[in-house]
């Protein structure tokens, strides 16, 4: 039988599920900034009222064209569907237990709490500042790690001048806590830099 008669199946075991490798312990509320939380609504906001229309009328096109075994207009834009609708319900499920906490509310507060932004230095003396955010909003090249992450696991609730020991995959290491800022003061040292 054709390609062109056979039922495309939408659960292909080998695509990948809906949630990517950043999972949340079991029964906690998703964790973020108010700036993290905006930019999941716009990426959700973007791929349901721009990205999802365009490839659906792209499809649509696709599949007037005739046989849709060989035409790649259909098979990627089908695809694409795929993978929208997959990060639309994961960035819905994400946003219905989302949990906002702005760190400008602990200004001035020198224990560490979701939303710090904390210099450390290691027991060789090299120094690291790395902003504690939500697991969606874990960026490594901009130094923001997740609350969930043995580091800031380890940070929280220490406060300025505290020595902390970090279980890492070399094994543990000492650092200690140089600055802890929140809000604007975190906002002014990062763009100081």
């Amino acid at each position: 039988m054709s390609k062109a008669f056979t039922k495309e199946r939408d659960d292909d075991p080998q695509e990948e599920p809906d949630t990517p490798d950043a999972a949340l312990p079991s029964g906690t509320p998703n964790y973020l900034t108010p700036v993290g939380y905006a930019a999941l609504t716009a990426e959700l906001h973007q791929l349901l009222k721009v990205e999802r229309p365009k490839t659906v009328e792209i499809v649509s096109w696709a599949a007037s064209n005739g046989d849709r075994s060989e035409n790649g207009d259909y098979i990627y834009g089908k695809r694409r569907l795929r993978e929208i609708d997959r990060r639309l319900r994961f960035l819905s499920k994400r946003l219905a237990i989302a949990q906002v906490v702005d760190p400008a509310a602990q200004a001035g507060n020198d224990q560490i709490f979701f939303g710090a932004q904390v210099t450390i230095e290691d027991e060789h003396g090299d120094r690291q500042t790395v902003r504690i955010v939500g697991v969606d909003e874990t960026h490594l090249a901009a130094q923001s790690i997740s609350w969930v992450s043995p580091m800031a696991r380890a940070l929280i609730k220490a406060r300025e001048g505290e020595t902390v020991t970090v279980r890492s995959p070399s094994g543990p290491r000492e650092i200690t806590v140089v600055r802890v800022a929140y809000g604007d003061a975190a906002e002014t040292q990062s763009n100081s830099h």
